[in-house]
């Protein structure tokens, strides 16, 4: 059983006591978080009253918290931030079969229409009407409850914590490179950037089979993690070239597969040189530019298989039996842990100590962990 469990109170609410609002942390407007109560939206038949237990911060909270924007999506209003989510079910409506009052979730925080091309064919993370959680002008889930739809809510096993249940959120974007990608066994991966996805897509890679990974990234920590959690080399890019080690590392040939999910340009860059011929290339990390300068000789020349990851799709179920296996070794990517009331703290904290910090942890409800 989660250590976490006994600690957790269940409001006393049913679906014909629901409350009209809730609390939750606000972003106004840049470097502005506010605790506020805000609306809590009415119970569809197939809905589920959730008590949010644990949030995790990601780098787009980061950006929509200090820029307002990512590409075309603009915080023109006040935003609830957050999308990284585990909960326990507080009531249920009367249509809803697969979960009960105290079960414990892990919250999948995209909502498609579930009628478009794409929802057809099963690639929902690419519907055009999807509700994603903080992507404008969509709100979050770093309030004390929610009222969210029954599909998109997965039981987690007992030895799962609801801090590593957040972390299903980032695996599931490498689990669905993976998938694209092909990653079969006995191949050898190169992951740049050991971000929280960067350092999931490891345990990922791993999963499909991979034998030899190669990391890069610039800080010492993230890098040292990313061994512990199965990467087989790990590349400092402050102190070394990335392409010259991959190529000794893998006598001149480069690798089968690249997950890049840095976003920065040289690295998007070097995943492509990083390639053997016939390699295959998934490019996970968002630059800051509007458009990177990519090889085209080479890719014609090698052969390359080139795919953009956005988000994941029908991966969730997947991603938490993994975990379950490996909950003592992600737990190492859990670093600080703050109350609702100290999101604005727990944002800093992600943004500047890049170096300290990997996974940052927001408790709506009771702190579970200091």
């Amino acid at each position: 059983m989660a250590k976490e469990l006994k600690n957790i109170e269940i409001p006393n609410i049913t679906k014909d006591t629901l409350p009209a609002t809730t609390r939750s942390a606000v972003l106004n407007k840049v470097f502005d978080i506010e605790l506020k109560d805000t609306p809590l939206k009415a119970m569809k038949p197939t809905d589920v009253l959730v008590k949010i237990v644990a949030v995790g911060l990601c780098g787009s909270d980061v950006h929509y918290y200090d820029t307002g924007h990512i590409g075309d999506f603009v915080v023109k209003k006040p935003l609830i931030l957050g999308h990284e989510s585990s909960g326990v079910v507080v009531a249920v409506g009367d249509e809803v079969s697969k979960l009960k009052r105290g079960d414990r979730v892990a919250i999948e925080p995209g909502v498609p229409c579930g009628h478009c091309k794409n929802c057809r064919k099963g690639k929902y993370n690419l519907c055009p009407n999807m509700q994603f959680m903080a992507t404008p002008p969509f709100d979050g889930d770093l309030s004390e409850l929610i009222v969210y739809p029954q599909d998109f809510l997965f039981s987690l096993p007992d030895n799962i914590s609801y801090e590593v249940a957040t972390l299903n959120e980032p695996f599931s974007v490498g689990i669905h490179a993976s998938e694209k990608l092909g990653i079969n066994p006995g191949s050898t991966v190169l992951i740049s950037g050991m971000g929280p996805v960067g350092l999931l897509a490891i345990l990922a890679a791993k999963a499909f089979g991979a034998t030899t990974i190669i990391v890069s990234d610039a800080e010492k920590l993230r890098l040292d993690t990313a061994l512990k959690l199965g990467a087989t080399d790990a590349i400092n890019i402050k102190e070394t070239s990335v392409l010259d080690s991959i190529m000794s590392l893998t006598d001149g040939e480069g690798v089968d597969f690249a997950i890049e999910a840095s976003g920065n340009v040289g690295g998007e860059q070097t995943a492509l040189a990083a390639l053997s011929r016939g390699g295959s290339l998934a490019y996970i990390g968002v630059p800051t530019t509007d458009a990177v300068p990519l090889n085209v000789p080479f890719m014609t020349d090698h052969e390359t298989t080139i795919y953009g990851i956005f988000r994941y799709a029908n991966n969730y179920a997947t991603g938490i039996k993994i975990l379950a296996q490996n909950t003592e070794l992600v737990e190492t990517l859990l670093t600080d842990f703050y109350p609702l009331e100290e999101t604005q703290a727990a944002l800093e904290q992600t943004r500047t100590n890049k170096a300290g910090s990997l996974k940052v942890i927001v408790y709506p409800n009771e702190q579970l962990r200091k």
